[in-house]
């Protein structure tokens, strides 16, 4: 079966390394001819498939290099929607899962990271696919833990995804090897709901005279509770 036959008849997984062998011939030929110089002919023609082909799979060049991350946006938002622990944890797992994805496929991330950083308009796409695994964190949070401060939420969001991205370029440009174990690692040093991981921050201890009242008591724990949210350096 050939590869324009595969793409007509498979589906799921065996669907998403065909889609794969493209990105990395377009990739590889993006990297040593140049992006524009590229035509979409010559993808098909190097991935055997045919133009027609293609255009059923990407909607263009610029598709076709950040395709490999549809797929991992997808089985993100699979795990998360099986998992079955701490939200919070829940987020963490899903991108040492992207990571550990990406490190499987280093040649792809390699190649389009040579490819991106010569061309603005690539580099801006990057920046809005980035966004997408941060949205979908913070949309999963915020199903998850609605009662959670938004803030949390999204600065929790933002964090993971800035350190998997951190560490994913360092290991991609041989400045790092770092590995799953390492981001896992990172990520749970990130506060969780405003905490430190752990939870030091939800032992309150208070001291009162025996005879207090229990609602003078109860007032005294609302009213310094209040102020220590609204100034946590106190």
């Amino acid at each position: 079966m050939d590869n324009e036959e595969t793409a007509r008849r498979v589906g799921g997984a065996e669907l998403v390394r065909f889609r794969l062998g493209v990105v990395d011939e377009a990739l590889r030929l993006f990297a040593d001819q140049g992006y524009e110089a590229t035509s979409v002919d010559e993808i098909a023609e190097a991935a055997g498939i045919s133009r027609r082909t293609f255009f059923r799979q990407f909607r263009s060049k610029e598709d076709v290099i950040f395709a490999d991350h549809e797929a991992q946006l997808a089985a993100a938002q699979e795990y998360l929607q099986q998992a079955q622990i701490d939200p919070w944890d829940a987020v963490c797992e899903a991108a040492v899962g992207v990571f550990e994805r990406f490190t499987r496929w280093r040649d792809i991330a390699d190649r389009r990271y040579r490819v991106v950083r010569r061309v603005p308009a690539l580099r801006d796409r990057e920046i809005v696919t980035v966004f997408r695994y941060e949205r979908l964190f913070t949309d999963y949070l915020r199903e998850r833990l609605p009662d959670s401060p938004d803030l949390s939420r999204v600065q929790f969001a933002a964090a993971v995804t800035a350190t998997h991205n951190y560490l994913l370029r360092r290991m991609i440009r041989g400045e790092s090897a770092a590995g799953p174990a390492d981001l896992r690692s990172a990520l749970s040093e990130i506060p969780r709901g405003g905490r430190r991981p752990g939870g030091e921050e939800d032992l309150v201890l208070a001291v009162f005279r025996r005879d207090l009242p229990a609602r003078h008591i109860a007032e005294l724990l609302r009213q310094r509770l209040g102020s220590l949210a609204e100034n946590p350096a106190d």
